[in-house]
């Protein structure tokens, strides 16, 4: 060990690395446990060592240029008290002494600030995340569980807006789509988002779009909720953003939906709509004589559709798909998109007043039933706009696309159809223990019952219902 000696600022300043050393160790006369090292480059460190546990430890305690000799002192003017300003390597060396003495490793001690150091960084760093991106966290996590629609609306609530619409424009609409009704308050940090946030966003919502205004709440209380189970985000939510009273408070009462075609209203219905583009008017009703929900037809695909034993495979909001039958006049309406679909275009057509020739050695029919050249997806979108045109030349009361599947559901009252058997065509999910284990219904049984209810809507339209084909028959194999 080198000689001891008092330190001093001068001294400090004048030690240097011996000749041949890659560093030199200078111990301080007055402070046993104070050193200073010195490198062969000239980098300067004030040192601590000591013995804990029969070892040598040392710890660095920092540049001189940083560290004084001795703590500087200066007084507070109200008080007159001496407060520290700034310790000094001496009385740090004292303070790391005194824990070896009672036997606590001083590394210890600085793993743990440095560890509550970076913790205190990343808590730091993660209250500035903005809400928007730990949305997308959560919808990757989530993703798995929902259906592809309930995915895609969690996609569009949030969107930037500022595109060009494509479809569904009603007149008076800007030009170009607006940004997702939840993303002006995700667009902030989490810890942003109190429930005077939520309720000032959904005072703005709920004047232009209540019903998705709530709609995006639910979707907002289920993101907070998640959070809330989230380690390294549940620190940040606020517990009341989204409760009942804010609900309460902030939107209005939902009211239940009565849109509903009635009896006498069938046949002026089915004569407009009989007008419209043949896949829009066999969609419309399609979605009559079926009671799916909106998006569980416009994707049926040919592959679904078996004309051979009559039934259709159509996606299920609640089990991913259901099996129906498919109806006899149904059947007609889709035979005759299939005739359209297969139909292979003209040779050419005219365009901007040119004659054009058309690729027919590419073209393949749609795999869609209820195609569309238009749409980005290939099948039929948007068939609101068709069905408004429709519902205003009959004269009828504003009929959404949701009340034709709920027309469906009252009208096979008439034919006193057990309501077990409407609920399994429309995909209700069952409501009592007996429709839960102890209704197993075959389609040959739901068809018996679709068939009635088909050619009681069709009777008040004033439409013959065709006849059903026969079934094929099974022939007896016998071995040679």
């Amino acid at each position: 060990m080198s000689k001891r000696e008092n330190f001093t600022a001068e001294r400090v300043a004048t030690f240097k690395c011996e000749e041949g050393k890659q560093q030199s160790i200078y111990w301080d006369g007055k402070t046993p446990s104070l050193g200073l090292r010195v490198t062969v480059s000239g980098a300067k460190a004030y040192i601590f060592e000591s013995r804990l546990h029969g070892k040598t430890i040392r710890l660095t305690i920092g540049n001189p240029d940083a560290w004084p000799l001795e703590t500087q002192w200066r007084t507070d003017s109200a008080t007159g008290e001496r407060i520290e300003f700034q310790r000094g390597a001496r009385q740090e060396a004292a303070r790391l002494r005194t824990l070896t003495d009672q036997g606590i490793d001083p590394r210890d001690e600085k793993a743990e600030k440095r560890a509550k150091a970076e913790t205190a960084a990343a808590a730091a760093k993660l209250k500035a995340v903005l809400a928007l991106d730990i949305w997308s966290d959560y919808i990757k996590a989530r993703k798995a569980h929902w259906g592809e629609k309930h995915a895609e609306t969690h996609d569009e609530v949030v969107k930037a807006g500022g595109e060009k619409r494509k479809r569904g424009r009603r007149p008076g609409d800007p030009e170009l789509t607006q940004p997702g009704a939840l993303r002006s308050l995700l667009n902030q940090p989490l810890n942003a988002i109190d429930s005077q946030e939520v309720k000032s966003w959904l005072k703005t919502e709920v004047q232009t779009r209540p019903t998705h205004a709530r709609l995006c709440y639910g979707m907002l209380r289920a993101f907070m909720n998640w959070c809330s189970d989230q380690p390294e985000h549940k620190r940040h939510v606020h517990p009341d953003a989204c409760s009942a009273r804010v609900a309460k408070d902030s939107l209005p009462k939902k009211a239940a939906k009565s849109d509903c075609l009635q009896r006498e209203q069938l046949e002026v219905w089915f004569a407009e709509v009989k007008k419209l583009n043949p896949v829009q008017s066999a969609y419309l009703q399609t979605v009559l004589i079926t009671g799916p929900r909106r998006n569980e037809l416009t994707g049926l695909q040919w592959d679904d559709v078996d004309f051979k034993w009559g039934s259709m495979t159509i996606r299920d909001k609640v089990e991913g798909e259901r099996t129906i039958p498919l109806t006899p006049y149904v059947a007609s309406l889709l035979q005759g998109l299939k005739a359209k679909n297969e139909t292979p275009p003209p040779k050419d057509r005219l365009l901007n007043g040119k004659r054009i020739e058309n690729d027919l050695a590419n073209w393949k029919p749609s795999p869609w039933v209820f195609f569309s050249s238009t749409s980005e997806s290939g099948h039929i979108e948007e068939p609101r706009t068709a069905h408004d045109r429709a519902i205003k030349a009959a004269g009828l009361p504003h009929l959404s696309i949701h009340g034709l599947r709920r027309s469906f559901g009252t009208l096979a009252e008439w034919v006193e159809c057990p309501a077990g058997i409407s609920a399994q065509i429309m995909g209700h999910k069952p409501s009592a223990t007996a429709e839960k284990h102890y209704r197993v219904r075959p389609l040959d049984l739901l068809r018996l019952w679709h068939t009635k209810i088909e050619g009681w809507i069709l009777e008040q339209a004033g439409i013959e219902q065709p006849k059903p084909k026969a079934k094929p028959e099974l022939k007896e194999v016998t071995a040679a």
